[in-house]
């Protein structure tokens, strides 16, 4: 009798443990030193001259580069009435642009990812439940983003939003253009920097793109920013720059930029620091070389309306 007492209060004691690491792991984004360090950061920007290059407000806490100070500095200098958010693509959303304004500044906001192990994993993270956070599981096609997208606003929430981030590694240029339920203020896409910044190139929609299949070289996905600044102007937003790494461009919607810089694609176009593909031993490739490894491929001329190859 006295040994099963033991051996209940050892378990017990155990479980204890694994439930408090569990729950310490998924604090740590909450109460951990770099959000404290964020938030240093984010005020000082404040001190910062206006009209500087994005790029200059940057600083990095859950977003993969410095995106989380420039979209700091972007909603303390823009009025936005409705702290909303939708991100597309977000893995399992430990590294993502809306993290630190779910933590930080209290927003509510919509992930989808296409994996529901990405999706599961969400929501046992702790911040599934202490903040106003909703999450998806699907893959992302032009046929169904609005429904998507509908479904979140259909729980009360405004279709003027504050921030719209996609990443989903392939038609983001089609998935923007799609999106008719929502007025963001502010839209982050992703660019292929390889496509440089005057090609008016994005990949031809597929619905079923997946990127390693369609280039084991993985430089092959997305669309140039000379593209995206095009569909900007259709749907009524001016370009203001992108990340120092060359891979997130940023929009304001004209109504709202003030006395942002709007850009041509040229002049905010950044070259990509980061490289995702080597040589067969290892050696880095250069810029050239990387996009003779796409070379034939098809692609689409947004301007002219006609596919070409690369």
């Amino acid at each position: 009798m006295i040994r099963k007492l033991l051996n209940s209060i050892k378990y017990i004691k155990k479980n204890n443990e694994i439930l408090n690491e569990l729950s310490n792991e998924n604090r740590n984004d909450i109460k951990n030193v770099k959000v404290n360090i964020g938030q240093i950061q984010a005020y000082l920007n404040t001190k910062k001259e206006d009209g500087l290059n994005i790029s200059e407000y940057e600083f990095q806490v859950f977003s993969q580069f410095g995106d989380d100070g420039i979209i700091q500095y972007l909603i303390n200098k823009i009025e936005i009435p409705n702290k909303t958010f939708i991100e597309f693509g977000v893995e399992n959303y430990k590294e993502s642009n809306t993290r630190f304004l779910l933590i930080n500044d209290k927003w509510s906001g919509l992930i989808i990812d296409g994996a529901k192990s990405n999706i599961d994993f969400v929501k046992r993270d702790f911040i599934y439940s202490m903040f106003d956070l909703h999450a998806k599981e699907a893959f992302i096609t032009t046929d169904n983003i609005n429904e998507l997208i509908q479904s979140f606003l259909d729980l009360g929430y405004s279709n003027e939003i504050g921030l719209l981030s996609i990443d989903i590694d392939g038609n983001d240029y089609w998935i923007w253009k799609a999106i008719k339920v929502v007025k963001p203020i502010i839209v982050i896409i992703e660019y292929n920097s390889l496509f440089g910044p005057v090609n008016p190139w994005t990949i031809p929609y597929e619905e079923k793109f997946y990127r390693l299949e369609s280039d084991r070289f993985y430089q092959y996905w997305g669309a140039s920013i000379s593209a995206l600044c095009q569909m900007s102007e259709l749907k009524g937003y001016d370009f203001i720059g992108c990340n120092s790494q060359g891979n997130n461009a940023y929009f304001i919607r004209s109504d709202k930029t003030g006395k942002l810089k709007k850009l041509s694609a040229s002049e905010g176009y950044k070259k990509a620091l980061f490289r995702e593909y080597f040589g067969i031993n290892g050696e880095v490739l250069t810029f050239d070389e990387r996009i003779n490894l796409i070379k034939g491929k098809p692609i689409y001329n947004v301007h002219s309306e006609i596919l070409e190859k690369i």
